[in-house]
């Protein structure tokens, strides 16, 4: 498979994660994420598209996607869109959100299975898309 750049988007009513990621070879690189606020999700996508050259946006089907979805269509109408199944995504996004921020101190004695993370993972649902999407495209062009 050729390289390729992705936009994958976790649509929320307030917020969105959204994250850009690379597929080199059999490699995948996770270029930039962020959470923003929904209102921003059209002029997010429309540089992320001219920045990183992606053709293709990967979204959650959970909360607002319908919504996202003709925003994002309505802004970037070149861009092929591809809807995902979210599920359970949050959870794995929790536990990424903890690999990247380790707790400190006396909390680190506390399973994160416990814990809360202290800011929203819509950024890491998105890398989770983002990566499932990139990992069945791989699957399907090697069969």
């Amino acid at each position: 498979m050729k390289n390729m750049n992705i936009i994958a988007v976790d649509p929320g009513r307030e917020k969105c994660g959204l994250a850009v990621l690379e597929k080199s070879g059999e490699a995948i690189n996770v270029l930039s994420q962020c959470v923003i606020a929904t209102e921003t999700l059209a002029s997010a996508v429309i540089e992320c598209a001219s920045k990183y050259g992606a053709t293709t946006l990967i979204i959650g089907n959970g909360t607002t996607s319908k919504s996202a979805q003709q925003t994002i269509k309505s802004a970037c109408p070149a861009l092929d869109i591809v809807v995902v199944d979210e599920y359970r995504t949050t959870d794995l996004a929790k536990k990424f959100y903890w690999k990247a921020h380790p707790p400190r101190g006396l909390k680190r004695l506390i399973p994160t299975t416990m814990m809360v993370p202290p800011e929203p993972v819509d950024d890491f649902v998105a890398v989770i898309l983002g990566t499932r999407y990139l990992k069945s495209v791989s699957l399907n062009s090697t069969n």
